[in-house]
């Protein structure tokens, strides 16, 4: 029998669509983050479209991910010791 996943408010919880591109060798990158609280499977759909614009956005996808450990009291404590940017 399967397990029943539910979310935070007893409702069943709805099967999740990401953007991603996938690059030559395979890869999957994700546009967006998503957060999980276990492992999850996952499908993969390849479209034959190529992406609207293929860049280098680690930097950019990665900066709200980072933004959530970096902007947190604890953080500010560890780094308290340095002085400010001038």
């Amino acid at each position: 029998m399967r397990e029943k996943v539910y979310n935070a408010i007893g409702r069943k919880r709805m099967i999740q669509t990401v953007e991603a591109v996938i690059d030559e060798h395979g890869a999957v990158r994700l546009l967006q983050s998503i957060h999980l609280a276990a492992p999850r499977r996952a499908l993969v759909t390849i479209l034959e479209e190529e992406p609207a614009e293929v860049r280098h956005e680690t930097p950019l996808l990665s900066e709200a991910a980072l933004a959530e450990d970096w902007n947190r009291p604890e953080e500010d404590a560890a780094w308290s010791h340095l002085p400010p940017a001038k």
